[in-house]
């Protein structure tokens, strides 16, 4: 009997629980909803506040140097506990070109000071090795990719900043070790030297390249040309030439009746430079079969079993300039890689290069491959007034 009665005590009891616990949640709902009413027409009545719209790379009206570096001072000066810090570095990284420092070292140096020092430090060997804070390293191997892609070489400063960051162990300092391992190695590797950044003269990148391309022949003569100089001509500009003396004999023992080809535009690369030339090319000659590949084994001579001596013959070694494609006269980069002046530069080749003025010269061009300009339509006016 007792057993029911606190059966029943404690139904009736839950029932009520619950009862009361509805009351208070529809209770609470209704409140909420008239907090949020009143509140918003009090905001309603309120005059506009001004709002305060925080600046970003992509929206700067002027993208200068100054600007960057005053945005990164900024978000350092704004904010003590650096939130966002990595979202922040990213988009820095990002818009780098844009402002045309994605070449300077002091810039990077300064996106790596926005990494909070101390924080990010492996306290055991665990954490050292399973990449302690994985987001903010990846980050800062990011920023050294970057430099690496864009030829920036770290300097010391930047090794003291890495180790107070990540410590000695860290993975962005394995990456800096690496990068001061292999690119002072590969800083002077190319033996046609260009400078950092290169020139923006046409005619100065021209000159370079030319002399690049006609490098493996030491006697190759550079000569430049003014297509004014030819009475017919249409285009005033500059041509960059290049003809060695064997070339010369090359060209004067060519066939005047077969004909001679003028081709291109190829691409040359200066660093981030683009240039185009072209080639004076004729029919490949004829190869001489006794001559014997140094390289090939197939067919090795022992001079312990061959008693009987074996007859030399002497062959005229092809010149660098005998391809097996053809025979490469003469090589050049105009101002306007046009026709017309190509035609000049055989007009000037023909003073020094007899057989031209009696050989066809054949023009076979590819599509022009010029930058893209913007071409302002004119006015609906103006074209009434024409």
């Amino acid at each position: 009997m007792f057993c029911k009665k606190l059966i029943l005590n404690l139904f009736t009891y839950s029932q009520s629980t619950r009862y009361n616990v509805a009351i208070a949640r529809r209770t609470y709902q209704k409140t909420s909803i008239n907090y949020a009413q009143n509140k918003k027409k009090e905001d309603d009545k309120k005059p506009p506040s001004e709002v305060t719209v925080k600046h970003t790379f992509e929206n700067a009206q002027v993208k200068n140097r100054n600007t960057y570096m005053d945005m990164v001072q900024l978000y350092i000066d704004h904010d003590v506990h650096r939130r966002g810090h990595v979202e922040f570095i990213y988009s820095a990284l990002k818009n780098m070109e844009s402002f045309n420092v994605h070449k300077d070292l002091e810039v990077y140096k300064s996106l790596i000071d926005v990494l909070p020092k101390g924080k990010f430090l492996p306290t055991n060997v665990i954490q050292s090795e399973f990449m302690h804070y994985p987001k903010q390293q990846q980050c800062a191997i990011d920023l050294l990719e970057q430099m690496e892609d864009n030829g920036v070489m770290p300097d010391g400063e930047m090794e003291d900043m890495l180790l107070n960051v990540f410590g000695k162990r860290g993975f962005p300092l394995r990456k800096y070790w690496r990068m001061m391992y292999w690119m002072p190695k590969f800083k002077n590797a190319s033996p046609w030297a260009v400078p950092n950044p290169p020139p923006n003269d046409a005619l100065e990148l021209a000159k370079m390249a030319i002399s690049r391309i006609s490098s493996p022949d030491v006697q190759a003569q550079q000569t430049i040309y003014q297509t004014s100089d030819i009475a017919d001509s249409i285009d005033d500009t500059w041509i960059v030439s290049s003809q060695s003396p064997t070339q010369k004999v090359l060209l004067s023992q060519h066939d005047p009746k077969q004909p001679i080809y003028i081709e291109g535009s190829f691409r040359v690369w200066l660093r981030n430079k683009c240039v185009n030339y072209f080639i004076l090319r004729g029919n490949p000659r004829p190869v001489d079969n006794s001559i014997e590949d140094s390289d090939d084994v197939s067919n090795i001579k022992v001079p312990i079993f061959n008693f009987a001596s074996q007859p030399k013959k002497l062959v005229k070694v092809p010149s660098v300039h005998e391809q097996s494609d053809g025979v490469i006269y003469s090589l050049c980069a105009t101002g306007t890689s046009s026709k017309d002046s190509l035609l000049s530069w055989i007009r000037h080749l023909e003073k020094d290069n007899s057989v031209l003025q009696h050989c066809p010269v054949v023009f076979t061009l590819r599509t022009a491959e010029k930058e893209v300009s913007v071409v302002t339509e004119p006015e609906p006016d103006k074209l009434d007034a024409k």
